[in-house]
């Protein structure tokens, strides 16, 4: 069985069922509570709450205020902005240890993309906002996966934001433990595949901070080399990323094989390649035969089990 370090999420309280919405509801979220939740340590934080604005409350939105958007409150015009940024510098001791963070869309305080900003009189003047919380958190922690709850309806987007989680809870657990510069070296083999799958000059930067990690201090080497680890899978994967990543296991393992297990595991790429299969598909082939074959390297890739398996989140074909 698989052993995966834990992350730490933090998560709009309302996704997992608090009743802490300016209407007295909550917007749970089943894929958090009923999927991740198994495999996650949470921390919820309402940020509207923790200011003291009570359940319910009057509707906040963004309004212009010299071209910055400030949070309002629709009902009495108090600016609530710089309340709600405090709540991220409050949380930093926390927040700067987790691995990721799920925050609730359409929020002003936690929405994360395109939030509609008003004028003075209500109009709507353009829709570019970001909530006052998720602006700061995502200043102070700029590296941090996050992602709003509804784009995690995507199964490409979902994929992406939790493989991310899981990469970031490795190197966190590596990097706050007593570790030597051959436990790096370790660590960006294992994943050298997942970082090819992402950005190929990303994995060529970070073997380069590994190559020279013993001629700098600990603190910066690991600072450098999780700088360009989190820039390289930050970047979006495609078909074409992963078929090459996929080739790669074959070139490992193609040498063991007779003529119909090799031309099994070449349909099983290409059908994945054209769209015509899940990406599950030819990883799980590759891993039944790096098993079958003990071919060390290749099935302690990190790529062939970026996260549990019971999340399943490479079964559906649009990933």
């Amino acid at each position: 069985m698989d052993t995966f370090v834990r992350p730490v999420v933090g998560v709009s309280s309302c996704l997992l069922g608090a009743s802490v919405r300016y209407n007295g509801g909550h917007s749970r979220n089943r894929f958090l509570t009923d999927e991740l939740n198994r495999h996650v340590d949470w921390l919820p934080v309402c940020p509207e709450a923790e200011i003291g604005l009570g359940v319910p409350r009057p509707t906040l939105r963004l309004q212009d205020s010299e071209g910055a958007a400030r949070v309002i409150s629709s009902a009495t015009g108090t600016d609530h902005s710089d309340d709600l940024s405090n709540v991220a510098n409050r949380h930093l001791g926390r927040l700067a240890r987790l691995d990721g963070y799920v925050l609730k869309n359409k929020s002003p305080s936690c929405g994360l993309f395109s939030l509609p900003v008003f004028d003075g009189d209500g109009n709507r003047l353009r829709g570019t906002g970001r909530g006052a919380f998720a602006e700061r958190l995502t200043t102070l922690l700029p590296a941090l996966p996050v992602e709003e709850q509804g784009r995690l309806s995507d199964p490409a987007l979902r994929e992406h934001f939790v493989e991310r989680v899981f990469a970031h809870a490795r190197l966190r657990a590596l990097i706050e433990g007593e570790w030597a510069v051959r436990d790096l070296v370790a660590f960006h083999a294992r994943h050298k595949l997942q970082l090819m799958a992402h950005s190929p000059e990303g994995y060529r930067e970070t073997g380069r901070v590994v190559a020279k990690a013993g001629a700098h201090d600990r603190e910066r080497a690991a600072a450098t080399y999780a700088e360009a680890f989190h820039r390289a899978l930050a970047v979006r994967t495609s078909r074409g990323k992963h078929a090459n990543a996929l080739q790669h296991v074959f070139g490992m393992i193609s040498p063991l094989l007779d003529d119909t297990r090799r031309h099994d595991l070449l349909a099983g790429i290409e059908d994945y390649r054209r769209g015509n299969a899940p990406l599950s598909l030819p990883v799980a082939l590759l891993r039944h035969h790096c098993t079958a074959e003990d071919v060390t390297w290749a099935s302690e890739q990190t790529y062939l089990r970026p996260y549990p398996e019971t999340l399943r989140l490479r079964h559906p074909v649009s990933v």
